[in-house]
């Protein structure tokens, strides 16, 4: 039997009747790393307790904390302790001893929340303990004296794992996801501080990259002509202590990511990556190194191929775990390691442990089963703990409840535990979704519920051998709840939906289905009565009524006679009839999570799910109908926080309680007071889940809800009525189903066997079936064919029998229905054939009124819902639209437009501008202000200074030559050259003498202002361009409107001489006149435009009228009609229409002439007169109309080229005006920069001044470490003096002591005085030598103390009087081993001392060595600030100025001199100007002499060379023609030739994509829009959660105050032991390692040294290959 023993002080509750409960035995799994607390026990934590687990015997011990769940936990194999926390706020860590498993200490620190690691030195007394959020605090403890050594934070750093040095307990690793640091705990005397020292971690690829030095940095480039170059962190702008480790976004590169760590015998650490990779850190110097996988062949299945979960040390490398359950063992030598299988595990690896003797290696699996692998010449892998696959989803106890209890997952696998000791039975698994077991009363049978709906049956009269008998498919929807009736007759399983089915219990009946009732949906619980006494079965259900905030009860009875007269009270669906049932609804006003009813069914009990209370409701005696509203009769509070549930004892006299705080109460079911109380489980585990008690009561069974924890409680004082009672049901109820039970037991044998069988028969079927019909369609039949719920057959079966039963009713109403489908068949075809005006839709001829209605509603809500659409898509797109013109249109003062040329492709645009705002003129005229103050001030100043000057001259001479300065100063400060001032701003007249000159921009302001002015000076120049196109556009309107007159009267010259010219018309274009892109024409609309009804009613009879008008206009001008006929619409002849008359023929000239007579041919000559006249007439005027024409058409051409020319001169005035715009924007851009970099500079010395000032005050306190250091040094030294003093007059004295005795026996006694026992220290054994890695750790096993006493032992047997020698008082012999033991405990002491006076002394040279390194540091800093000082000042004297050079004029024979400045002066341009026009004219004369002489040559090649170039040239022709004969001439070539605008077509196929860019753009940042909005939303949403998060963590936090507030404090048992140890051999073994280490670092020296020199020599003697 399992031992348990409190954590707490405080004592389980009693009341009344001394009964209490106490922890019999606890399964569970493994969560965390399971430990060793010694070479033959494990342990490991589960919900609220601490399981421990003999090896060899699986015995298992617990250890609760009744504080709540258990933190981390840490063992101590050489002390035999373990430590764990628990968790709540300001959590404690206990100390407890094994295998007594009595408190040793607890400690108390000021951790809030939790602590995440605890891990014991292997050596001393150390405990280190690290919590997260919020203190993120490491921490070391003395755990025996309970106190903290030193503690250190380091916000924002989660550490996954947390480890000592076994060699040296000074050393601490902490791994993170992130990194790796090693702390190191230095020790002065008793005070002890942490030192952190982070390992730089290679990249992800396993390279190292340059770190470089951020705060001073040293590669940075020198740049002379735009300043100095300062770092990243003085660009970014940062003076705090974030620009230390500030790095750029491409600076940043991703690093490894450890998993795992171990140590190694020499102080090294092995850390596995997540990326695959094995480092190797050095644990003295921290440097990384990536070990190289040894090339072998790759495995089949790619299993090489891991990243380690856990790795442990082993002798000659490590054993490491992934996920695919296999455990490798890395070979490693030098920098490689080669990779072997080791042991294969059934599943993923999660945690590797060797035992303390590492004889034994601990495996524990990701599910939390514990493998033991024992090392030896035949290895052997056993399975200390199997885990079950999953937490416990439900438990019971198998009837009676006193030998066997069964548990269920949610995989499906059920388990049978012995309720003696918890050990486990047997499994049974059926590999399906489960969610609930129920155990019958009347029968050793378990009923399952699964997901999937069906009911699985199971034999457990073979414990260890569970049988599947029965299955039962109740419906689609999973089975929530399976409760038995207490005497086994039904049982009830209750579904979502609110079906409750009523089962037969009894396994003779086939566990037949009786029928279902229909309650609400959301059960919660069924609880039933079925008294011995009675005939019926009474079942409550209780449901949720989210809606109303209540709770419904829904009883009804079942009668024993059920299943005889099952047929008469289940309907043909199945559903029992409620007159049959008596089935009353009841309500009550408060939401209740639990409720039973009792054993008298007078009463309902139950526990309020919104308030902490426990009500019992009184059912009324008179029947009702409808719902009746029950009211609280009786109300307790309950003391239990947290949802609850109830349940009634067997016997029904006790209400058990069980809430979300972990507590089991029992109460009396009359008064409803608690008297007896256990916790077993706690809220952080999310309470209790289940309840079960046995029929006699003496067993009860707790399943925690998020532990997985299943706790057996037991009764440790009970008897007197609290027993009796119990035990006189469960003898009572026990006799009254034996002869049931045994019967039903021999039914269930029966059944399974015939079940077995049938299985068996079925499984063969189906292999014959299948190995016959092997068709890819048969088998897929065969798989979908699936099994039908129980509730689908019964309502198929009723449906068949109303087919049955109404089948001649449906022969005739389908023969009417094919009737009438033929008449509207007909009636279609008839449709098809007539006019479209008169043909039906295909819908109406739909039968159905209701659909045609219904599709009809669709349609129109389809339409509206489009329309809606539509309507808000073109909303949006006319907000965006308003928002586009409001910003980039309406809100410019000048608008953007161009303007182009007539005949020239010239296209000059203005600039666009807005207006200035009120802020910008204000802050431009307090700039003009304060530039006109200073100017007036420096007036008065010269003033001044000439008045007191012309005191010591003559006055009137000097008044001459003050005229002339002040000329010449006016002279100077009004004109100052252009290619000083940097720009052509003047050429427009803008006044710039208020601009201060670039040589004299030295403070911030200066340049500020300068700024300002420059940026009104572009202003100014825009304004005066803007004029000047304004006017040059209005005169283009001008040109315009006289174009158009003139070519009216042009179109009436083409139209008289009947000409095919066109008519030149210019207008402007859209880039002219870019309003015209806002508006909308309606020739631009290419679809119909949309009108309502009135509309077009409107339009309708706007035409009618007008068509009326126009008939009546018709019929009224017969005047006007009469004048086109007779006269062709004119009463007199225009000189216009000479052209267009025609002097009609004689009618004789039908006639041959030789007919005619004398008055026809007079006729016929005055005719050809007129005619002749006529064409006269019309040659004249035809040629003043051409001459008109011409003159018109010159006309316009000359006006329009006279614009054309204007145009140019603008675009000119436009190019200039850019570049000044440019040039200013220059100058503002460099005085922008100035300011930048001035800025940039002021941040770098800000952050230098604070730098130093950290420096300065880490300086002030490593000084006063130096100074504490040294004092204690001192003070340390002197008591080391005084003890070595002590032991030097103990040996001088002691010949003064025994002066008395004769000399002989002083000289033997002084030899005894010098003699020292010897301890004899046990060797250890080869074997173990041999496996352990780490050999004998420094300090393991009884430590300093232990060392004493054995020499105190010793010193006993040297004591004895058999050793005094002869003739000696035995007096004086007792003085003298009283004196040699107090001699010897000197020495002792003496030796302490002297170990600890060397740590104190390396403490001291550390601390020396701290401050020498930060006075180092401030030294740099107050050097870098000195040079950062002479850079501003260089910077601020060394201006960029801006000079006008034009192009040309710049003589520069070496590329270097644009590079370097330092020697350049500026001189007048005019010096030079003449210098050049001096040699450029004696150059001129040596040109011409040499010219004439050169001409007479130049004859005689000029022939040639023409002779030569006409040859060149028909060549070059005759290769042209041949090209041109060859030339390939494409189709786009062809396109580009014959389409007369195919720049036209490609601008619109570019305008197309631009459309369609800008429309995807517009999408993109709507969908952006909204997904911020959806951001929003959620981070408001989290915000609530955060609040409501932050107000239950305050109420939880008061709870457990006040539950802590109730515990006692125990008396802490246990001795303090000294935290002293021996130093001497520890101290020699430390100067042989470091002796050793010197040797080897010389020889490693040497052996380098020989190793160049035989490559020098190989070098040598190897041949070298030149290449010729």
């Amino acid at each position: 039997m399992a031992q348990g023993r409190e954590v707490d002080d405080s004592p389980y509750s009693v009341i009344a009747s001394n009964a209490s409960l106490s922890v019999r035995w606890v399964q569970g799994f493994p969560k965390q790393n399971v430990h060793f607390i010694n070479d033959s026990t494990i342990c490991y934590p589960s919900g609220n307790f601490i399981i421990f687990i003999n090896i060899a015997t699986k015995k298992k011990t617990v250890l609760q904390c009744m504080n709540g769940i258990v933190g981390v936990v840490a063992t101590n194999v050489p002390y035999e302790v373990v430590a764990f926390s628990d968790r709540k706020l300001k959590p404690l860590i206990y100390i407890y001893n094994f295998p007594g498993l009595t408190k040793r200490i607890k400690l108390k620190g000021n951790v809030l929340l939790d602590y995440t690691l605890l891990a014991f030195s292997y050596c001393g007394n150390y405990l280190a303990s690290y919590s997260s959020l919020p203190e993120f605090e490491l921490a070391l403890w003395n755990w025996e004296l309970g106190v903290i050594l030193c503690k250190k934070s380091q916000p924002g750093m989660d550490v996954s794992q947390m480890t000592f040095n076994p060699m040296n307990w000074r050393q601490l690793c902490l791994s993170s996801p992130s990194s790796v640091t090693v702390w190191t705990i230095e020790r002065s005397n008793q005070e002890h501080y942490f030192k952190a020292r982070p390992a730089k971690l290679p990249t992800e690829d396993g390279s190292f990259f340059d770190e470089k030095d951020l705060i001073f940095p040293n590669s940075l480039p020198k740049d002379l002509m735009y300043g100095p170059v300062l770092p990243l962190s003085a660009i970014a702008g940062l003076v705090g202590e974030e620009a230390e480790t500030f790095r750029p976004k491409d600076d940043l590169y991703p690093l490894l990511h450890p998993t795992m760590h171990c140590w190694t015998p020499t102080s090294d650490l092995y850390v596995g990556c997540e990326e695959g990779h094995l480092l190797l850190i050095s644990g003295e110097t921290l440097k990384v190194t990536v070990l190289n996988k040894a090339e072998d062949i790759p495995s089949v299945d790619g299993r090489h191929l891991i990243s380690p979960i856990t790795i442990v040390y082993q002798k000659g490398g490590v054993l490491a775990s992934g996920i695919d359950g296999f455990v490798y063992s890395f070979i490693i030598k030098d920098s490689t390691y080669r990779i072997e299988d080791f042991l294969e595990v059934e599943q993923p690896v999660e945690c590797l442990m060797f035992s303390p003797s590492y004889k034994m290696l601990l495996i524990q699996t990701d599910k939390g089963s514990v493998y033991i692998y024992t090392f030896g010449e035949e290895p052997t892998l056993d399975k200390v703990l199997e885990a079950c696959d999953g937490q416990f989803q439900s438990i019971d106890l198998i009837t009676p409840g006193n030998e066997y209890c069964i548990t269920l997952t949610y995989s499906g696998e059920a388990c049978i535990w012995c309720l003696e000791d918890g050990a486990f039975v047997s499994r049974i698994n059926l590999n399906t979704p489960t969610t609930v077991l129920a155990c019958s009363p009347s029968s050793l049978s378990v009923a399952v519920g699964t997901v999937a709906g069906s009911v699985h049956f199971f034999d457990i009269q073979d414990a260890k051998s569970p049988q599947e008998v029965h299955k039962a498919f109740l419906s689609e929807s999973s089975v929530q709840l399976l409760v038995y009736d207490q005497r086994g007759l039904y049982l009830l399983a209750g579904t979502p939906e609110g079906y409750i089915f009523v089962i037969n219990a009894k396994p003779s009946s086939s566990f037949e289905v009786l029928g279902f009732v229909e309650v609400h949906k959301g059960i919660l619980q069924i609880s039933t009565v079925s008294v011995l006494e009675t005939d019926i079965v009474e079942v409550m259900v209780l449901s949720s009524l989210p809606e109303t905030e209540r709770s419904s009860l829904e009883i009804f009875t079942l009668p024993i006679i059920l299943p005889q007269v099952s047929a008469k009270c289940v309907n043909q669906r199945g559903s029992m009839r409620s007159e049959f049932i008596h089935k009353f609804l009841y309500e009550t006003e408060h939401s209740l999570s639990s409720a039973v009813l009792s054993f008298q069914s007078d009463r309902i009990y139950g526990f309020c799910s919104e308030v902490p209370y426990i009500c019992s409701y009184l059912i009324p005696k008179n029947e009702h109908h409808g719902v009746c509203v029950l009211q609280p009769h009786h109300k307790v509070q309950s003391k239990q926080y947290g949802p609850g549930a109830l349940s009634l004892s067997p016997h029904g006299l006790w209400l058990i309680t069980k809430a979300k705080c972990g507590t089991v109460c029992i109460r009396d079911i009359h008064t409803l007071e608690t008297f007896v109380r256990c916790r077993s489980h706690s809220h952080q585990g999310h309470g209790i889940q289940s309840v079960s008690i046995s029929m006699d009561g003496q067993n009860i069974l707790v399943n925690g809800k998020g532990d997985g924890t299943l706790v057996c409680l037991r009764w440790r004082k009970f008897g007197g009525s609290l027993a009796s009672d119990i035990l006189e049901y469960s003898q009572q109820h026990l006799t009254s189903l034996s002869t049931t039970m045994e019967e039903e037991n021999a039914h269930l044998r029966r059944r399974q066997s015939e079940f077995s069988e049938s299985e068996h028969e079925h499984t063969i079927n189906e292999n014959t079936k299948l190995s016959i019909d092997s068709s890819q369609e048969e088998l897929a039949q065969a798989n979908n064919m699936k099994e039908i719920p129980w509730i689908q057959q019964k309502s198929q079966e009723a449906i068949e029998k109303e087919v049955k039963l109404f089948s001649s009713k449906r022969r005739e109403i389908k023969r009417q229905i094919k009737a009438l489908a033929k008449t509207v068949i007909s009636m279609m075809e008839e449709n098809e054939t007539v006019d479209n005006i008169a043909k039906l839709e295909q819908q109406e001829f739909g039968l159905d009124l209701e659909e045609l209605e219904r599709l009809q509603n669709e349609s129109e809500e389809e339409v509206t819902k489009i329309r809606k659409d539509v309507e808000m898509h073109n909303l949006a797109k006319s907000y965006l639209s308003e928002i586009i013109k409001e910003e980039c249109w309406n809100s410019m003062a000048v608008k953007g437009r161009s303007l182009k040329g007539f005949h020239i492709p010239y296209v000059v645009e203005n600039f666009p501008m807005k207006e200035r705002t009120d802020e910008e003129l204000e802050e431009v005229n307090r700039v003009l202000q304060q530039k006109k103050i200073e100017t007036e001030c420096l007036k008065l100043r010269k003033e001044i200074i000439e008045v007191q000057s012309a005191m010591t001259l003559v006055k009137k001479h000097h008044e001459e030559e003050e005229e002339e300065e002040e000329e010449d100063v006016a002279v100077r400060h009004t004109s100052l050259p252009n290619y000083l001032f940097g720009s052509l701003s003047p050429d427009f007249g803008i006044p710039t003498s208020l601009l201060s000159s670039q040589l004299e921009l030295h403070s911030r302001e200066e340049k500020i202002n300068q700024i300002i002015l420059l940026k009104d000076i572009i202003y100014k120049v825009k304004t005066v361009f803007n004029n000047e196109f304004d006017a040059a556009y209005k005169q283009k309107e001008f040109e315009i409107a006289r174009v158009k007159e003139r070519n009216v009267r042009i179109q009436e010259i083409i139209l008289d001489l009947e000409l095919e010219e066109s008519v030149w018309q210019p207008d402007f274009e859209d880039c002219e006149k870019p309003e015209k892109t806002l508006v909308v024409e309606d020739n631009e609309i290419t679809v119909q435009k949309h009108l309502k009804p009135w509309q077009k009613a409107k339009t309708e009879l706007i035409t009618t009228q007008k068509t009326d008008q126009w008939l009546q206009s018709q019929a009224s001008e017969t005047r006007h009609r009469a004048l086109m006929d007779m006269m062709g619409g004119v009463l007199e002849v225009k000189k216009e229409d000479i052209l267009r008359m025609v002097i009609p023929q004689p009618a004789f000239m039908a006639k041959p002439d030789t007919v005619w007579t004398e008055e026809e041919r007079r006729q016929f000559r005055d005719y050809e007169k007129k005619v002749k006249e006529l064409n006269e007439e019309r040659d004249k005027y035809r040629k003043s109309l051409e001459a008109e024409l011409k003159k018109l058409q010159n006309s316009i051409h000359e006006t329009t080229q006279n614009f054309d020319e204007h145009l140019k001169k603008l675009f000119e005035r436009r190019v200039k005006a850019e570049m000044v715009v440019n040039q200013e924007e220059l100058k503002i851009n460099n005085l922008v920069f100035s300011l930048l970099l001035d800025e940039e500079i002021n941040s770098r010395e800000t952050f230098l001044n604070n730098y130093l000032v950290r420096k300065q005050e880490e300086r002030r306190k490593t000084s006063e470490a130096v100074r504490k250091s040294k004092e204690n040094l001192d003070m340390y030294k002197e008591h080391y003096d005084n003890l070595l003093a002590e032991d030097k007059i103990l040996d001088r004295s002691f010949k003064k002591e025994f002066s008395e005795i004769p000399s002989h026996q002083v000289d033997v006694l002084y030899r005894l005085f010098k003699r020292r026992p010897r301890i004899h220290r046990q060797k250890p054994h080869a074997d173990i030598t041999s496996i352990v890695p780490f050999g004998e750790r420094p300090g393991s096993g009884k430590l300093s103390a232990d060392a004493f006493a054995q020499l105190m032992k010793a010193m006993d047997d040297l004591d004895n009087v058999n050793n005094m020698p002869e003739g000696l008082n035995p007096l004086v012999w007792n003085h003298f081993c009283a004196t040699r033991r107090a001699k010897v405990e000197n020495e002792q002491k003496v030796k302490q001392k002297a170990a600890g006076l060397m740590e104190v002394v390396a403490f001291h040279r550390r601390r020396g060595d701290e401050d020498e390194k930060v006075q180092r540091e401030i030294e740099r800093v107050s050097q870098e600030l000195i040079l950062l000082q002479e850079q501003k000042v260089k910077f601020q004297l060394n201006l960029t100025i801006q000079i006008l050079l034009k192009q040309g004029q710049v003589e520069v024979e070496n590329f270097q001199l644009l590079l370097d400045y330092s020697d350049a002066i500026l001189i007048n341009r005019n010096i030079i100007e003449d210098l050049n026009s001096v040699i450029r004219a004696q150059g001129q004369k040596k040109v011409t002499s040499m010219m004439e002489t050169k001409d007479i040559h130049k004859g005689i090649f000029q022939i040639e060379w023409e002779h030569k170039k006409m040859e060149m040239e028909m060549e070059d022709l005759n290769q042209k023609a041949w090209d041109i004969q060859m030339l390939f001439f494409s189709r786009e070539r062809q396109k580009f030739l014959n389409e007369p605008n195919y720049e036209t077509v490609i601008a619109v196929q570019i305008g197309i994509m631009e459309q369609t860019i800008a429309v995807l753009d517009k999408t993109h940042k709507k969908n952006v829009e909204n997904c911020k909005k959806l951001l929003k939303k959620l981070e408001k949403i989290s915000n609530q959660k955060d609040i409501a998060n932050y107000t239950l963590s305050c109420n939880l936090r008061e709870e457990l105050v006040a539950v802590s507030e109730r515990k006692d404090i125990c008396n802490t048992i246990g001795s303090i032991l000294t935290c002293e140890k021996i130093a001497k051999e520890r101290y020699e073994n430390m100067m042989q390692q470091q002796k050793l280490r010197n040797t080897s670092k010389e020889q490693a020296k040497q052996i380098s040294i020989l190793e160049a020199e035989v490559e020098r020599l190989k070098m040598k003697t190897f041949p070298a290959l030149v290449p010729l």
